[in-house]
């Protein structure tokens, strides 16, 4: 009974640092993208940050990745920057890609 125990504690520990993990380059992505976006609305240093953190914290407003994408959009739109959907949208797969990378090699 212990080692099926042990295999139990073992599979539940795994699926916890997994989730960790995905949650850690989700946030990340949204940071790296937070940052892409204010470079092109023409933040830099601590303003650069603070609009990535606004980033980041949009993405607890619903489930998925769709509330990012929408501030994001609005934000380059209200600014007058021209960056279609798709363009955004490539721009977060490639930076989901590094995200992972960047977790991974954290440890």
């Amino acid at each position: 009974m212990s080692q099926f125990d042990d295999r139990k504690k073992g599979q539940e520990a795994k699926f916890a640092f997994d989730a960790e993990k995905k949650f850690k380059a989700e946030a990340r992505r949204n940071k790296l993208l937070g940052l892409w976006a204010a470079e092109l609305l023409g933040h830099t240093g601590d303003a650069a940050n603070e609009y990535a953190a606004e980033v980041v914290a949009a993405d607890f407003e619903s489930p998925g990745e769709e509330d990012v994408f929408r501030k994001v959009s609005s934000d380059l739109a209200a600014k007058g920057v021209s960056v279609d959907e798709a363009a955004i949208r490539a721009k977060m797969a490639q930076l989901a890609i590094t995200a992972n990378e960047q977790v991974a090699a954290e440890g």
